[in-house]
């Protein structure tokens, strides 16, 4: 089957059934990142997802990686770890900083997916109201893990997180679960299953389920991420 290329943005997407097998998920190339074709992909469970050099390609996987919300609970070494008090959030602070950080180099990855056009249009949609961060510091202020994702309804699709200090990634995940629980969204979009995300609790659903919850779900009122609550950490 030939590989989808995108034109014009008001060409718009092929349907997600159309993605490949091999690899999976990959539903088409080319286009931009511009802020409404970001939103138009979203909205039909299709992301962007590319390394420096390569043309920009945009995936619906199947089967999808994904977090129900409700019954969550970190496990009993997090809990440990987030009693002590060491770290300290907060919501919204500094998007592009958490950006930043988590395109930083790492030592078990060759080179980063997240490039600078991501962030420049990604930090239009947190302007917008729609891409969100959690920042978490420790004692010395220092901004030490974070996360940041899209919330669109009741569907937060989590985009990447990082952490410099032990367990700060998690933290923010397990805030950001208390956040998704305190609101009513029920699910966390993880988009491509690995060892670390099903380690943090997520499962496999298909891709047509996704997008069930998807239509369902996106055109529901956002909460007002400016009010996030404060939450004593489990």
């Amino acid at each position: 089957m030939p590989l989808y290329r995108l034109g014009p943005l008001h060409s718009g997407f092929p349907p997600i059934e159309a993605a490949l097998d091999d690899p999976n998920g990959l539903l088409a190339v080319g286009g931009d990142l511009e802020p409404d074709r970001l939103l138009l992909a979203y909205r039909h469970g299709i992301f962007p997802w590319f390394s420096a050099g390569e043309p920009i390609c945009w995936w619906s996987p199947d089967p999808r990686c994904v977090f129900h919300t409700e019954h969550w609970t970190p496990s009993r070494s997090l809990i440990k770890t987030l009693r002590k008090g060491h770290f300290r959030f907060t919501v919204d602070q500094c998007f592009t900083q958490v950006m930043e950080a988590c395109a930083a180099p790492r030592d078990y990855a060759d080179g980063t997916w997240i490039q600078p056009e991501f962030i420049r249009s990604y930090t239009i949609l947190h302007k917008q109201g729609i891409a969100h961060s959690i920042e978490v510091w420790n004692p010395e202020g220092d901004l030490v893990g974070g996360l940041y994702g899209l919330n669109l309804g009741r569907l937060f699709f989590g985009e990447s997180m990082f952490s410099l200090e032990t367990d700060a990634s998690k933290a923010a995940f397990t805030y950001l679960m208390q956040l998704c629980q305190h609101w009513h969204i029920p699910l966390i979009d993880g988009q491509v299953e690995n060892p670390h995300l099903i380690r943090l609790g997520a499962c496999l659903i298909s891709r047509q389920e996704f997008a069930q919850r998807l239509e369902l779900s996106a055109d529901l009122p956002a909460p007002d991420w400016r009010a996030a609550p404060l939450f004593n950490m489990p």
